[in-house]
């Protein structure tokens, strides 16, 4: 490992919390393209699909904030457990009413309870944020590898849910992503001695996060964002579908994560200099011409390669993101923020899932690849109109440094 890489868990308990974070995000990308992959082999509809995949990512997106915000005023462990139970609890019923033949509306009630499911990368952010609060360089190596881990979650948490959809039965894939999800949250959440603290409601007093201007553009670009990569999941299962290729849609998906999580280890080696917006709008401008290309797949291999390649551009941008949310959220609201860029990226995978579903449905897989494309130049112009607001960070983030030395420090990160 890297030596900075290496120096990130000198401190006592960081290898823990993010194995634990490791484990209970992978639901994150074995959820939904679970739930799509089991809905069309037992219907063959992949219009449903989208939309119970859409559902999911929704409600997780209305959900996903309150749990947070939640979070920062009491504790991980007294928030995520319950609301973990629920969302297990959901996906349960969602497998037995797909197994049984249950009617459509049964399915979207329980995916939506589905979507009770914590933040985890989140929570995990804010420990890393907690403990290299004064360290802006080791804050920066602690987001790329979180954005490592999210990637790793996405090379295999595709292979592994569609893998086991159709291999053994369809309901396979959702079901391990469940306990994953279980099992991942209760053992961070049993790590006490890295929890960040608690900051009861009558401490802050500012309302919600979102009130921040730099948040709302970071949030709106990333729902076009979201957009992208919920459509290039279903679209890519029903072009390997088309290939007489099914299965191997988890490894093409994979090079995509590949991609990114390459992009992400040299990223956090290195300290670039300039304006973090500046390098954040070239992150996303670049991730709108990566869709191109895949719009000319006539072949999986081909498009394994268009992903891969468009894969390099996310990480980056990911972990500049959430530097960006840093500035730009108090310190007391940093969970919140953090899960609102999450938000931002669940509504827009709800919007991309049911649109390539429909759009497969209508026109075919080749055809559909226009989703993305569109998704990724609404993202581009929204970054563009708005990305002068991140050039102000917030007055204050917790009351701990001065609007100078938050600028100083975001310098320092770039």
């Amino acid at each position: 490992m890297p030596s900075p890489y290496r120096a990130l868990f000198a401190t006592p308990g960081t290898k823990a919390f993010s194995a634990a974070g490791l484990l209970g995000r992978m639901p994150l990308s074995m959820m939904g393209i679970g739930i799509v992959t089991m809905i069309s082999q037992l219907t063959g509809r992949y219009g449903l699909a989208g939309a119970l995949s859409a559902t999911l990512a929704m409600s997780a997106a209305v959900f996903g904030p309150q749990i947070s915000r939640l979070v920062d005023r009491h504790g991980q462990r007294r928030v995520l457990r319950p609301a973990t139970l629920v969302s297990a609890v959901a996906v349960a019923g969602l497998l037995v009413c797909a197994q049984q033949g249950a009617p459509d509306w049964t399915l979207f009630v329980f995916a939506a309870g589905a979507g009770t499911v914590p933040s985890v990368g989140s929570m995990v952010r804010a420990r890393w944020a907690a403990i290299h609060r004064g360290s802006p360089r080791q804050l920066h190596t602690a987001y790329a590898w979180e954005s490592i881990a999210d990637e790793v979650c996405f090379i295999f948490g595709p292979i592994v849910s569609i893998g086991l959809s159709t291999a053994w039965f369809p309901e396979a894939g959702p079901l391990i992503a469940g306990g994953f999800l279980l099992v991942g949250v209760f053992w961070l959440t049993a790590q006490r001695a890295t929890e960040p603290a608690p900051h009861p409601r009558q401490q802050d007093g500012r309302g919600s996060a979102m009130r921040s201007r730099g948040l709302q553009v970071l949030v709106a670009t990333f729902v076009a964002t979201g957009a992208i990569f919920g459509s290039i999941d279903v679209v890519t299962v029903a072009f390997a579908e088309d290939q007489g290729r099914k299965a191997m849609a988890s490894l093409v998906l994979a090079a995509y994560a590949l991609g990114s999580c390459l992009a992400g280890a040299v990223f956090g080696l290195l300290h670039l200099k300039g304006p973090l917006p500046k390098r954040w709008l070239l992150g996303v401008c670049a991730m709108a011409v990566s869709m191109i290309p895949l719009q000319l797949a006539g072949n999986l291999p081909f498009l394994a390669v268009a992903l891969f390649v468009a894969g390099l551009a996310v990480a980056p941008t990911m972990v500049t993101t959430m530097a960006l949310v840093e500035q730009h959220v108090p310190r007391t609201q940093l969970t919140e923020g953090m899960t609102w860029t999450s938000t931002g990226l669940a509504v827009g995978i709800s919007i991309g899932s049911s649109a390539a579903g429909w759009a497969v449905d209508g026109m075919g897989a080749d055809a559909a690849y226009v989703v993305p494309v569109l998704s990724g130049a609404l993202a581009a112009a929204v970054a563009f109109l708005g990305y002068r607001r991140l050039g102000r960070p917030a007055p204050t983030r917790g009351g701990h440094e001065t609007d100078e030395r938050q600028h100083e420090d975001g310098q320092r990160v770039a």
